[in-house]
């Protein structure tokens, strides 16, 4: 089909999308630091291990074996004293030396576990030591002092053999313990380098990632889009041939051809629309001309008219005055006909002028108190109030920006309503309430009357639409749709209650300030005028 998008079609790198180019590089991205973080849980892995074997079995270890060392030496001091003195004394250091013994073989035996080699040096210093004590100080300690003096001096030369085989034991151990702990000292330093480089390496390669990632979405998606967005600025700028530049990954491509597809669409649409607007150019022009003599017509219906009817009216008045009762029945009935007539007729275009000019004269927006207007009301009333023996209550009003004149006459035609619409031998009850329901403020006019059948709650608000006869109750019928009009031009909605059987319930809300565009207000005055009348 001719101006279809298709999706673009190609081989390789070039037919990826967006979405392909970001899982290809967040998975490359995701294994490299997978590599390198297991890596670095290896290398921080083994740094543990000599760190620990370092500060938890090789320091102690030759800690450890020169405490030994001591122990040991006490022996041998405790041992060679009392041997010379024969002095008990001696004997105490002995024993703790062979106490502290115990307790040192058996802490390097649990730190040197698993490690043969040292193991096997501890064993060493054990049997040496077994064979110092066996042949010299467990016998010397056992003797009395003159034996031990005896003893000490026979046993002198093996006595000293023996003990350097217990030193050079320990000497060696100690040697190969500090041997050890260099190495595994050495063993962490080397390991802790390797640690600093790898987590470097990891941390410059994330910057090296971030950097070719910034730089992709650069290039593969924000350069596209700004080139986009920057075609689409020069189109909406009103340069309607500029064309959609495809660049970027597939997806994006193809969306700049779905875009330019719109323009060109846009612009046969344009090319269409502005034929139409030309044309309707010319029609408005007609309308506004034919509104025009539309506002004269309405003008000449409501102001030039009166002159004509008020003389029909004056001489039929006095027609009836001058014969009435000097001619036949009949003739006075034509003549109470012709005087009925001219006196409808001028009521309903008084009452069509003033439904014409609501929002078009009365148009003066100021701060309203509607109890003011409500009391104001019921003052100009207060005959067919009285006449009526109505009793009229209502709730606290607020104070809303509105069109005072209008507000006055939508109040005289609620009132007005609810006691004209009365039951026969009943005083009318009428109650007006207001609240405020979110934005807007509601009120109810209700009213204890004939009521309103739930057939008529749409059509009592159509204009001169009227559910009695003129001789049962009097009225132009088209008191309601003027409220109607009122409330609309002030942002509400007015309707009646078909829920409310015991009488009529008359719901209206207005808005705090009347919307800037209420209804017809906005509309020219000629086309205010022709839509008032075609009303």
């Amino acid at each position: 089909m001719s101006g279809e998008v298709r999706h673009p079609q190609g081989q390789g790198l070039s037919a990826w999308t967006t979405r392909r180019w970001l899982r290809v590089g967040v998975a490359l991205s995701l294994a490299v630091l997978a590599a390198l973080g297991a890596l670095g849980i290896w290398v921080l892995g083994r740094t543990t291990t000599l760190s620990e074997e370092l500060v938890d079995v090789r320091s102690p270890a030759l800690t450890t074996a020169v405490r030994l060392e001591s122990a040991v030496l006490n022996q041998e001091t405790g041992i060679r004293g009392y041997g010379l003195t024969g002095t008990k004394d001696f004997i105490v250091p002995y024993k703790k030396g062979l106490t502290e013994q115990k307790a040192y073989v058996a802490t390097l035996t649990e730190l040197l576990d698993g490690d043969r080699d040292r193991l096997n040096d501890l064993e060493t210093v054990r049997n040496a030591l077994d064979r110092w004590q066996e042949r010299i100080a467990r016998p010397i300690a056992a003797a009395t002092p003159d034996a031990a003096s005896a003893l000490t001096t026979e046993r002198a030369a093996e006595g000293k053999e023996s003990f350097d085989q217990v030193r050079k034991a320990m000497a060696d151990q100690q040697e190969r313990l500090r041997a050890d702990r260099l190495q595994a000292r050495d063993d962490l330093m080397a390991t802790m380098t390797v640690r600093n480089w790898v987590f470097g390496a990891i941390g410059t390669l994330i910057l090296i990632l971030a950097a070719i990632i910034f730089e992709g979405l650069r290039r593969g998606i924000t350069r596209p889009l700004e080139q986009l967005g920057a075609d689409a600025r020069a189109i909406a700028g009103g340069d309607f041939d500029h064309p959609i530049t495809p660049i970027g990954p597939a997806d994006l491509r193809h969306l700049s051809g779905e875009i330019d597809f719109m323009r060109r669409r846009l612009v046969r649409e344009l090319a269409f629309t502005e034929e139409a607007r030309l044309r309707l150019d010319a029609q408005t022009a007609d309308l506004q001309r034919s509104n025009a003599e539309l506002e004269q017509f309405a003008y000449v219906a409501s102001h030039d008219l009166q002159e004509p009817l008020r003389k029909v009216s004056s001489f039929t008045q006095l027609l009836q005055r001058r014969y009435g009762g000097q001619l036949d029945e009949r003739a006075d009935q034509y003549i109470d006909f012709a005087v009925d007539g001219a006196n409808r007729m001028q009521v309903l275009i008084n009452d069509l002028l003033d439904f014409s000019r609501v929002g078009r004269l009365h148009n003066t927006h100021q701060s309203v108190d509607h109890n003011e207007v409500l009391k104001r009301t019921l003052s100009s009333l207060s005959v067919g109030i009285e006449e009526a023996e109505a009793v009229i209550t209502h709730d606290e009003l607020p104070t809303l920006v509105a069109d005072p004149t209008q507000m006055g006459m939508l109040w005289q035609n609620l009132i007005g309503n609810a006691v004209k619409f009365r039951r026969p031998d009943v005083p009318p009850a009428i109650h007006i309430t207001a609240r405020q329901d979110g934005e807007l403020w509601a009120f109810t006019v209700t009213d204890n009357g004939i009521g309103i059948a739930p057939d008529y709650v749409e059509k009592v608000f159509v204009i001169f639409q009227r559910l009695h006869t003129k001789d049962t109750y009097s009225g132009s019928g088209i008191g309601l749709a003027m409220c109607k009009k009122i409330v609309e031009f002030h942002g509400g909605t007015i309707a009646v209650d078909p829920e409310y059987r015991d009488g009529a319930r008359i719901t209206f809300t207005l808005a705090p300030e009347p919307p800037e565009a209420p209804g017809l207000s906005t509309l020219p005055e000629a086309t205010r005028a022709a839509a008032e009348l075609s009303s």
